[in-house]
Formats: C-alpha cells, structure tokens, sequence
C-alpha cells in the first residue's frame, strides 16, 4: 500500500489533529498540508469543514489558519460532524453508568448518544439541561429531570440561577459533561460564562466528573468562558495521540478511549 493510501486509512480524528497541529506550526497550504499529512488534497479540503464547525480553525481562500475567533455553532450544523466518534464516546461513556444511578447528562450532541447507548439500565434517573436529551428516554422506565433555566438558541441547553439552583440540590453519581474545548488544567470552554458555570456546578457535585470530547476538540481555538474541574476527572475521547494525551495523564486525568488504543505510561 502507498504512503498516500496508507495515509487514507489512518483514523480521521487523529488526522484532524494532525491538521491543526501542522497549522500551529505555520503549514497552511492545502498541498503542503496533504503531503505532510499523506492525504489527498481533496481530502484536505473537506476535512477543514469539520474543523470550522468546531471553532479549530478558519479557512482561508487556498489553505486555513488555526484558531479563528471563537463561534459557536447552531445544533444543527454539530449534529452532522464526527458522528461516527461521537457514537462511540457515547457508548464507552455509557458503561461507567450503573444499576440504581443518579446522574446528569449536559446538553450536546457528543452526549446525546450517551442516552441512546443506556445497556439495559432502567433504574436510572437522569438530570439534564438538554431539551432533546430529555425528550431521548422519556419513553423509557428512566426517570427523567430537567434542571430548568434559560435555553440557549443555539445548543438547546438550560443555564442561568434556575439551573443552578437544581443542580446544587442533588448529588449525583456521574456527571456527563459535554463542551466546546476541553484543557487538562482548565476544565471544559463554554460560549458564555452562564453555561460554563452551570457545569461547574453540575461537576462540583458529582462523585465523578466525565467529559465526552472527540479529538478535535482537544485542538480547539479560544473560548470565551472556563469551567474548573475536581481533581481526577475522566475523558473519553477518541484522541490517539501520546503529545495530545500526555498532558492530561500529567494533569491526573483518567482517560477512557473510544474507538482508539490509549497506551499506558
């Protein structure tokens, strides 16, 4: 097999990465991005679209330039992008759930496919801010509970005092949190900082905190807003890159792959 089918192969949420990191480093063209890559340049040129769905990069007339000004994108348009690695981190996220669990769901479309991968589990409540994360089970023996607040017009989820109030008045099992960038020391990037506190509230009062990010949001450009973390918090991710991973195992976060073999130290 050649190079360039062999490259071909590779999975796309580590050649995403690869893409910006190349753009990090000043390789903006798109026939120097498919030779250092191995891709064909047609691929290049569609895998950018991704990218600028998630706030990575920017395109420009030829090439793309990373890290554009932050712009978060309409539910819609996210449900199109990485289905395939969300599908995935949904249903090795949903196998940390068990038996006789309280837990949140964040609103997203990674965490969306959490609740459609529930194993068999019944005896379940679910707290959520999503609308369409509570409207997934409702049919279902799962007791469902949504945290109420302001809805965003753009992710159909719930933030403000309201949703915080909820939130502070339950101890959860497991907080499932989706985001727009994910940091090993910052915690998860938010749109606002109304969102980005929600879910600092949510993780402060679970027993375990878990973020669902595919790879390409472990690359992502600045967000407006941060919500910290506790100590130990786990990522499910489809990353496969040790540089890209490194630094969470350094920070003290457990990693969970999805759809990718993550090496141990």
């Amino acid at each position: 097999m050649s190079d360039l089918r062999a490259g071909m192969h590779r999975g796309r949420g580590q050649r995403l990465s690869e893409i910006v990191r190349l753009l990090h480093s000043g390789v903006t063209r798109v026939e120097d991005l498919a030779v250092a890559v191995k891709i064909s340049e047609s691929t290049v040129r569609r895998d950018p679209a991704s990218l600028e769905a998630e706030g990575a990069i920017a395109r420009t007339y030829g090439g793309a330039q990373p890290f554009a000004p932050f712009r978060e994108t309409l539910l819609h348009d996210r449900m199109s992008v990485e289905v395939e690695a969300k599908t995935r981190i949904g249903a090795a996220a949903a196998e940390l759930v068990e038996d006789g669990s309280t837990i949140f769901v964040d609103a997203g479309t990674t965490t969306a496919h959490l609740v459609e991968c529930p194993g068999g589990r019944t005896d379940l409540i679910v707290l959520t801010r999503g609308l369409e994360i509570a409207l997934a089970p409702a049919d279902s023996p799962i007791e469902v509970i949504v945290v109420g607040g302001a809805v965003s017009s753009s992710s159909h989820g719930m933030t403000g005092a309201v949703s915080q109030l909820v939130l502070e008045r339950f101890a959860v099992d497991i907080a499932f949190l989706g985001c727009d960038a994910v940091h090993p020391d910052r915690g998860v990037g938010e749109p606002t900082i109304e969102e980005a506190a929600t879910k600092e509230v949510a993780a402060r009062n679970a027993r375990r905190s878990v973020v669902s990010a595919h790879a390409a949001k472990l690359t992502a450009g600045a967000v407006p807003a941060w919500a910290p973390l506790p100590l130990g918090w786990t990522l499910v991710t489809d990353e496969s890159s040790e540089a890209r991973l490194q630094p969470y195992r350094d920070a003290g976060v457990e990693l969970i792959a999805a759809g990718a073999r993550l090496r141990e130290r």
